[in-house]
């Protein structure tokens, strides 16, 4: 059961850079997650990146190393950025939930996804970060990240890979020109069936946002 607490946003700095916000959310214990996790995890990149990458929550690896993709699904979503045309370096790579949230499987780590209170305790760590940043456009990495912006009716397979603009109902103080569902890399990894076509499937989708990049900059 989620325990309830009181949300982040008393632990975020009210005006505050990367660096900042990265010490700061170290001490959020506005969820019970902190409890189990090693470390939180804040976004890492350039304050002026064009292009922000908004996942779910950090895994086991980003979890031991403090760092954003850096496990499995951030080797897939580097190298779909790489085939899609997109700098690596002009990104901004940051999670909805900055804990880890798992269970015990022998000596394994199993990833559990965040339920809404984490989603909703969170929040403010992200509305931080977008204080910050001035991106271009944000490429929404799964469901939990999609539902967030969009409300619980969200799906990934009617929007992705799609242009809209951000929406009224998460408010930040730099919006982006538009917003663009996708996947998670991590579904990639799941799709033992029919991996490659996932994972074609990712790349086109981040091919859109290549372009809306490119047009940005021409105009």
């Amino acid at each position: 059961m989620t325990e309830e607490r009181p949300g982040a946003q008393q632990w975020v700095p009210g005006r505050a850079s990367l660096p900042a916000l990265r010490d700061a959310v170290q001490e959020c214990r506005g969820c019970e997650l902190y409890r189990d996790a090693t470390q939180a995890v804040m976004g890492e990149g350039p304050k002026r990146a064009r292009l922000v990458l908004l996942g779910e929550q950090p895994g086991d690896q980003e979890d031991r190393q403090g760092r954003p993709f850096v496990g499995p699904a951030g080797g897939v979503l580097d190298r779909a950025l790489a085939d899609a045309g997109i700098d690596p370096a002009d990104t901004y790579r940051t999670n909805v939930v900055k804990h880890f949230r798992w269970r015990a499987q022998g000596k394994r780590r199993i990833h559990q996804p965040p339920g809404q209170a984490h989603v909703t305790a969170c929040a403010p760590w992200l509305t931080a970060e977008f204080r910050v940043l001035e991106p271009v456009g944000v490429v929404l990495l799964g469901g939990t990240a999609g539902k967030l912006v969009f409300g619980s009716s969200f799906r990934v397979g009617e929007a992705r890979g799609r242009l809209t603009d951000w929406p009224d109902r998460f408010p930040v103080d730099r919006p982006p020109r538009w917003v663009l569902p996708t996947t998670h890399p991590s579904a990639v990894l799941r799709a033992e069936d029919d991996r490659e076509a996932a994972y074609e499937g990712l790349v086109g989708d981040l091919v859109v946002a290549a372009e809306a990049l490119d047009a940005a900059e021409a105009s």
